[in-house]
């Protein structure tokens, strides 16, 4: 064991011991999410026989009715604990989709689709609080990282596992993975029951003294920075298929290469940003990570005016630097956030931190559409210039966070 640990330690990774259950979780859930999301919306189509405009609208009507999840969360995480609204997240989700591999029905598959979204909002605003309880002192944003990884890794075979499922014909395949999807959630969430963290021991504190979210200028302003860094790591999987398929002469094929090229290295990279960004401030990686999402827009905007010769090897330089300022902010802008997050209410904090991600995903699709048919260069100019935005709010941030929490050691 003693040999081990410089390797665990040079690579970043925390003390996992007696806390393998949480990991493999987070990865089995990941990769049912991989194998299911993106053939849900054929679901309805092919199996339910839903129209694809009905399938859209049902999806994005179910999202928006969960936009409160988090909210609600924050009221009651840091009394019940985060672990039993993450174990809980995950079982409803597993009958929503046992729900979608047995119903056809309009009415109930939409009910299947709020609990999934609902669920999912929850598992969010809940799963940071739990990684915090767990996590040794000095070891939380190493775990961030290590949990993160995880996820990626699950959703990535997750997602190789749907390609696979699609060269089969008929309803098959989408019923398998829907299936897959349910037993994963359950799987997850039984492997969850078996973690205990710190919070399960103050649970029932007192939580009337925490201080109002609503009156912590500085922490809302965080989460409105973080909002435009969410926009600009969701926009590479909005719009990249877009670009590509209409606009840049290269071939179709290299969009899966690129999206599946930025998710290894989210699934191998945060532990190490970790350790090699220790002795950095948090701010300063926050920072950085909106400044190369800048340049990024920037190379993305410009492949319209060179040699189309040039535009792969242009497309992967860009993927390159989207994928430095996404393993950036991924490994650091949560535990930033908990970091800053004071004890008391520290559950409702990271609760309605969740919302920069849940703007940001409703944002998204109508942010780009509506620039890109404007011209195309516009969403990946709006967004460095947003990302420049968001570094400078940043930096003038950190002369109020607390130098605690801006400091990772």
């Amino acid at each position: 064991m003693p040999s081990t640990m410089p390797t665990a330690t040079s690579l970043g990774l925390p003390n996992v011991r007696g806390r393998a259950p949480l990991l493999a979780g987070l990865m089995i859930d990941s990769f049912g999410g991989g194998c299911a999301g993106p053939l849900l919306l054929l679901f309805f189509v092919r199996v339910a026989d839903i129209p694809l405009g009905t399938a859209g609208i049902v999806l994005t009507v179910a999202t928006l009715f969960s936009i409160a999840a988090p909210a609600a969360v924050g009221v009651v995480i840091d009394r019940v604990g985060p672990r039993n609204l993450v174990v809980g997240a995950q079982f409803a989700q597993g009958l929503a989709f046992a729900g979608f591999f047995f119903g056809r029905s309009l009415w109930l598959l939409f009910l299947c689709a709020l609990v999934t979204t609902v669920g999912q909002r929850v598992f969010w605003s809940s799963i940071f609080s739990l990684l915090t309880d767990i996590s040794d002192p000095g070891d939380r944003d190493r775990w961030f990282g290590l949990g993160g990884m995880m996820q990626a890794a699950g959703f990535g075979l997750g997602a190789l596992a749907a390609g696979a499922l699609l060269t089969f014909d008929g309803d098959r395949p989408f019923l398998i993975a829907m299936a897959v999807n349910a037993v994963t959630f359950f799987i997850a969430g039984a492997l969850l029951l078996r973690i205990h963290g710190a919070h399960s021991r103050t649970a029932a504190e007192d939580v009337r003294d925490a201080p109002l979210l609503r009156k912590d200028k500085a922490f809302l302003v965080l989460i409105g920075a973080n909002t435009i860094l969410a926009l600009c790591t969701m926009l590479m999987g909005i719009g990249l298929p877009v670009y590509v398929s209409e606009v840049l002469p290269a071939p179709k094929w290299i969009v899966g290469v690129l999206l599946a090229g930025v998710s290894v290295v989210l699934a191998t990279g945060q532990t190490l940003v970790v350790r090699h960004t220790e002795k950095r401030r948090r701010t300063n990686v926050m920072v950085l990570a909106g400044v190369l999402w800048a340049m990024w827009g920037l190379l993305m905007a410009g492949l319209l005016h060179i040699p189309a010769a040039l535009v792969v090897p242009g497309l992967v330089v860009a993927t390159v630097v989207f994928a430095g300022a996404d393993v950036l902010h991924a490994a650091t802008s949560n535990a930033l956030a908990a970091a800053v997050a004071p004890t008391q209410g520290h559950g409702k904090y990271l609760s309605y931190w969740q919302y920069s991600f849940t703007f940001a995903s409703v944002l998204v699709p109508a942010f780009f559409a509506q620039l890109f048919e404007v011209r195309h260069e516009f969403p990946w100019l709006a967004i460095s210039l947003l990302a420049l935005l968001a570094a400078g709010t940043i930096v003038a941030l950190e002369r109020v966070l607390p130098d605690a929490a801006v400091r990772r050691n």
